[in-house]
C-alpha cells in the first residue's frame, strides 16, 4: 500500500493525498505542492499514512519542500492582496457592463498567474475584459465561471439550522439530494426551509434519509386505516418518525372525534395478534379444502372401482353365453320370398302343384304360362294379331 500524506487548501475541507518522500511533517505545517493549478500553498491535514490505492485517485504527484518561514511570509503577503485585487477587478467588471457577479480571487503561490471565480446566468464574452485586466495587475489572468454551489462553498455562510455551511465546514463532495428526502422526512416542501444559501436543496437531507426511509417503511401510510388494542378503527392523520408514533382519529357513536396518539409497537403487537387469527382463518380453509378434495377423490376412485368390476361381470357373462347356429334359408341362397338368384325367377326349381305339371323352361320359351297351357292369360296365342275390332266402329282395312 502507498504511503502518503493529506493536504488541505485554503477555504476547501476536501484532503488532497501527496507522496511524502523524505521530509518529516507535523500536523498543519506548511507545504508546497504541485497541483493543476501550478505551485500551491498548503498545510498538512494527515500525517503520513499508508492507504489502499483505491482511493488514490489521479496520479500521486511529490511534495516539493516543507515550506520555510520565507515561503509562509509571501504565501500571507498574497491573501493581503487578495482583498485590493478583488475591489479593482470588480470596478472593471462593473465599467465593461458584463452580466457578471465576481465571487474570489486567488494568486497562485509565485505570484504569476490571478484566478477570478464568477457566477453568470448566460455564458459571458470578457475576452476584452482579460486584456483590461492583465494590463491593470502585470499578470496573467484566468476567468473561471462557477456554480451557485460553488459560491456558497468559498463564502461560506450559516445555515437555516444555525451553523456554518456543510459545504464550506466539512462536506468533501457536495451531496447528492432530491426532493423525495424532504417528503420522506415529512418537511413541508417550501423552498424557504428545504433550501440552503445556495438556493438549492439543503445538503444536510441526505444526513439521516437513510433512517427515514427504513422508518418509513415500518410506519403506516397518512391516510390509511388502522385498528386499535380496543378494536375501534381510525384514520392517521400524522405520524412522527423520530418518536415512532402515530396519530389515529376515531369516530365515536355521538359522531365527535378522538385523537388518540399510540406508539409504532402497540399497534404491530395488534397487528400481530390480527395477522395470527387472519393465518389461523386460512389455515382452517386450507385444511377444510384439502379434506373436501381428498372426500371427492375417494368417490371418484370407489366410481371407477365399480365401474371396472361391472364391465368384467358383463365380459364374463359373454363368454359363458352359447353361440347361436347360423340361420340359413330353405330355399336356398338369393332372395328367399321368391327363390330369385341373381334377379331371375327360377320355376324349374319350384316344387309342382297338385293335378298340374311342373314347368319347365322350354314351356315358357314357347310362350305359354302357367295360367293357359298354350296361350296367354286372354285365351290367345302370342304373336297372334288378328282380332275383331271392337263394336261400334268400323273395320279399318
Amino acid at each position: 500500500m502507498p504511503k502518503v500524506v493529506g493536504v488541505k487548501f485554503s477555504n476547501t475541507a476536501k484532503i488532497y493525498y501527496f507522496e511524502p518522500r523524505e521530509h518529516e511533517y507535523t500536523q498543519d505545517c506548511g507545504v508546497i505542492v504541485e497541483t493543476a493549478r501550478g505551485i500551491e500553498y498548503g498545510t498538512v491535514a494527515l500525517l503520513p499514512m499508508d492507504i489502499s490505492e483505491d482511493k488514490i485517485v489521479g496520479q500521486l504527484k511529490p511534495i516539493i519542500r516543507v515550506a520555510t518561514p520565507k515561503d509562509t511570509a509571501q504565501y500571507k503577503e498574497l491573501e493581503a492582496r487578495r482583498v485590493e485585487t478583488m475591489t479593482i477587478a470588480h470596478e472593471k467588471i462593473k465599467a465593461s457592463g458584463l452580466d457578471m457577479k465576481l465571487v474570489d480571487a486567488k494568486y497562485n503561490f509565485d505570484g504569476q498567474k490571478l484566478v477570478l471565480y464568477f457566477t453568470a446566468d448566460e455564458r459571458v464574452d470578457f475576452r476584452e475584459l482579460v486584456r483590461e485586466l492583465a494590463s491593470t495587475f502585470h499578470t496573467r489572468i484566468e476567468l473561471r465561471q462557477i456554480g451557485a454551489r460553488d459560491e456558497c462553498k468559498m463564502l461560506g455562510g450559516i445555515g437555516p439550522c444555525g451553523r456554518p455551511c456543510c459545504c464550506a465546514a466539512h462536506a468533501l463532495d457536495y451531496a447528492h439530494v432530491s426532493i423525495k428526502m424532504a417528503k420522506n422526512q415529512g418537511l413541508a416542501l417550501n423552498p424557504g426551509k428545504i433550501n440552503g444559501l445556495c438556493g438549492s436543496l439543503m445538503c444536510c437531507l441526505e444526513y439521516e434519509n437513510d433512517y427515514y426511509t427504513e422508518v418509513n417503511k415500518l410506519m403506516p401510510k397518512v391516510g390509511s386505516e388502522v385498528s386499535l388494542a380496543d378494536g375501534a378503527k381510525g384514520v392517521v392523520t400524522a405520524i412522527n418518525q423520530l418518536k415512532k408514533t402515530v396519530t389515529v382519529k376515531t369516530q365515536n357513536k355521538d359522531d365527535s372525534f378522538t385523537y388518540s396518539t399510540v406508539t409504532l409497537d402497540e399497534l404491530n403487537a395488534y397487528k400481530e395478534n390480527e395477522v395470527e387469527k387472519e393465518a389461523e382463518a386460512t389455515q382452517t380453509e386450507v385444511e377444510d379444502e384439502r379434506q373436501d378434495q381428498a372426500e371427492v377423490e375417494i368417490e371418484v376412485s370407489d366410481k371407477q372401482a365399480a365401474d371396472q368390476t361391472e364391465a368384467v361381470a358383463s365380459q364374463a357373462e359373454q363368454q359363458e353365453r352359447p353361440e347361436r347356429p347360423e340361420r340359413k334359408d330353405s330355399r336356398g341362397k338369393g332372395d328367399h320370398r321368391h327363390g330369385r338368384e341373381g334377379g331371375k325367377r327360377d320355376y324349374a326349381k319350384r316344387p309342382a302343384r297338385e293335378g298340374k305339371p311342373q314347368g319347365t323352361g322350354e314351356n315358357l320359351d314357347k310362350g305359354k304360362s302357367r295360367h293357359h297351357g298354350n296361350g296367354n292369360r286372354y285365351g290367345k296365342k302370342r304373336g297372334d294379331r288378328s282380332e275383331k275390332a271392337p263394336q261400334g266402329k268400323p273395320e279399318q282395312n
